[in-house]
């Protein structure tokens, strides 16, 4: 894993002003923590942070490769679990390799096949491509989003970079939100609106989708003398498909559980330490069963888990709806069953408070408070330990397992499930804000945007098309939410997740797999326990969902208080204009219960609201934000 950033421009001649592109890429150092790199040409300079996992001496980026005469050069992100058969068939056409990184066999399969290449991969990536001979920039991402890729167009010209900081590190990207950008952040929350970037002008290449950025006016034309501007093209070359699902359940079980064995097995290759992620819960412990197994085939060391916990939880930790039990008896369990050298990660309530602040960087946006801030610190232990974790990320959303799957209010309710009770946090908000951004009408037609969306299968009955319906909401608006938590909290210290559910082969073989399966045992997520009976206990099969841990510690609650006492204290907040005083006076002092609501698929607490509202005054005064909603 890595961090790219680049600028692309028609107009003018950009080797004098590399500086400008090295200062984006010294923005993602923490992504690319053991090399950088920079390729310089008039039109285009492109930037490179690495993270070495695979070949240190023939993965070296920005990497060119030359055929015909003509020059192409890469700049990746992301990682190919099928590169020995991209290699294979390339080097039947004729290709001969200087290494064996998944990043030569990525360049020199677009260059052998152009843009159908991205058909051909198994992996998360979002990279770009620079043809010099024909000035064009081609830049795609993985079909589930797994790894970011943000790009803004400026005075003709194109700027890239995996996070959000490298483009606001250009002069020409000011740090500024419209009233569109800022209703992202208070209503939509972490669920961004795919393709969406906050800031101003800024955007997101959606997942599935790939971009080409070229002169308007062909290399060699002889058309007018002018000055070429960009043209910039964007394509989806994927999509969820529904279709009429051809195996019984006998073969259904044994195809899932085929796929997510080769899923983990690709995933496992590593030229440095790997790890698994291990809650106790099923997705995190069917992950680490089956790469225990391939640990034990291949006569390795036992392998390494790590779960996270916080200090005093066994006596504060307190049984909900949205967690009904605690992780750390189950986390013992399965380490014990499958024998690997497990670590537990303790974080304590002043540590997490003060990793609020550096979350918000990792995201360069407000975030999920504590959840994300726990997740940073939590990596940064692995990290000492491992380079690379296998997560159980991902598989409520492909298997079905939230409860708005189940709850009938939520499926009746025709708006995002995660998104209920949305007046409890917009009776926060200033008058005037609330106005400017229209929460209830942006909130609707982002829903009904994302509706029309839906691939609809013909003749299903109107309670199987509204499942889908979720299950498409589920994936391609609330799992992103966790797909940059997870990317982003794991590579701002370094630590490359890697998420075996979300191998797009799996995600569109359950797609199309009917509810009654996917509930099968009338149990959520049935198919995926059967898929991994005998491959886990009994019990730890039979297990209900818990979502990631948070602290129940009241020093957390008092800290997070005192924190948002101090912003509502300081007369120069840029939080204050957005939100009424009395509302979020009431909530610093009082206990903050009237806030407990559901809220990003588990229960949002006061504590947690406050600590969101401390990161959007880290956010708006750390990144220099500029409203412009007036």
């Amino acid at each position: 894993m890595c961090g790219v950033a680049g600028w692309v421009d028609f107009g003018r001649d950009l080797t004098g002003l590399r500086e400008q592109v090295e200062a984006m890429g010294a923005t993602l150092a923490c992504r690319g923590p053991d090399a950088c790199g920079l390729w310089v040409s008039p039109h285009a300079v492109l930037a490179h942070r690495r993270l070495v996992v695979l070949d240190p001496q023939g993965g070296q980026q920005p990497m060119a490769r030359d055929r015909d005469g003509r020059r192409y050069v890469i700049v990746y992100n992301g990682e190919l679990y099928n590169t020995d058969e991209i290699r294979a068939e390339l080097a039947s056409r004729g290709w001969r390799f200087r290494g064996y990184s998944d990043t030569e066999a990525l360049l020199l399969a677009y260059v052998e096949w152009g843009p159908a290449c991205l058909a051909r991969f198994n992996g998360i990536f979002a990279f770009a491509i620079w043809d010099e001979a024909s000035r064009r920039l081609f830049m795609a991402r993985d079909r589930l989003g797994v790894k970011p890729l943000f790009y803004a167009e400026r005075e003709g010209g194109l700027l890239f970079g995996s996070e959000l900081k490298a483009l606001l590190a250009h002069p020409l990207v000011p740090p500024e939100v419209d009233a569109e950008g800022l209703a992202e952040v208070l209503v939509m929350g972490p669920a961004r609106t795919p393709g969406h970037g906050v800031f101003r002008g800024v955007h997101e290449l959606k997942p599935g989708w790939w971009l080409s950025f070229e002169p308007d006016v062909p290399v060699g034309s002889s058309g007018p003398v002018r000055q070429p501007q960009g043209r910039l093209v964007c394509r989806r070359y994927w999509a969820l498909e529904s279709r009429p699902h051809p195996d019984d359940l006998r073969t259904t079980v044994a195809t899932v559980r085929g796929l997510l064995e080769d899923s983990v097995r690709r995933q496992l290759i590593s030229d440095v330490p790997v790890c698994t992620l291990l809650s106790g819960g099923l997705d995190s412990s069917g992950i680490s069963a089956l790469a225990a197994r391939v640990y034990r085939e291949r006569a390795l060391p036992p392998l390494r888990t790590f779960s996270v916990d916080y200090e005093d939880n066994d006596r504060h930790f307190r049984s909900s709806e949205f967690q009904p039990d605690a992780d750390g008896p189950w986390v013992q369990r399965v380490s014990a069953w499958l024998g690997t050298v497990h670590r537990r990660v303790l974080i304590g309530a002043e540590a997490l408070v003060e990793a609020l602040d550096q979350a918000v960087v990792a995201r360069d946006l407000p975030g999920m408070a504590d959840i994300d801030a726990s997740l940073l610190l939590f990596a940064r232990e692995v990290k000492r330990e491992a380079t690379v974790a296998l997560s159980g990320e991902c598989a409520d959303e492909i298997f079905g397992g939230y409860p708005w799957f189940w709850r009938e209010e939520d499926l009746r309710a025709d708006a995002f499930p995660w998104t209920r009770r949305l007046d409890a946090r917009l009776r926060l908000l200033a008058a005037d804000v609330a106005e400017a951004i229209q929460p209830r009408l942006y909130l609707e037609r982002r829903y009904r945007e994302a509706l029309e969306e839906v691939p609809r299968l013909a003749g299903e009955p109107p309670d199987q098309a509204r499942l889908r319906e979720v299950a498409y909401l589920s994936l391609t608006r609330f799992m992103p939410t966790l797909l940059d938590r997870k990317d982003r909290m794991t590579m701002a210290v370094g630590l490359e997740a890697r998420v075996p559910y979300c191998d797009h082969r799996l995600v569109e073989y359950v797609w199309n797999a009917p509810w009654s399966m996917k509930t099968c045992d009338g149990q959520p997520k049935g198919l995926l326990r059967r898929a991994l009976a005998g491959v886990l206990p009994d019990d730890v099969l039979a297990r209900r969902k818990s979502p990631y841990p948070k602290t129940h510690h009241p020093a957390y609650a008092a800290a997070v208080r005192r924190r948002l006492q101090q912003v509502l204290a300081d007369p120069a907040s840029p939080l204050l204009p957005l939100v009424d005083m009395g509302q979020v006076r009431a909530l610093a002092e009082g206990d903050g219960r009237a806030l407990d609501v559901p809220w990003w698929g588990q229960l949002m607490t006061g504590p947690q609201m406050m600590a969101y509202l401390v990161q959007l005054d880290t956010w708006l005064r750390r990144y220099r934000v500029s409203l412009r909603i007036g």
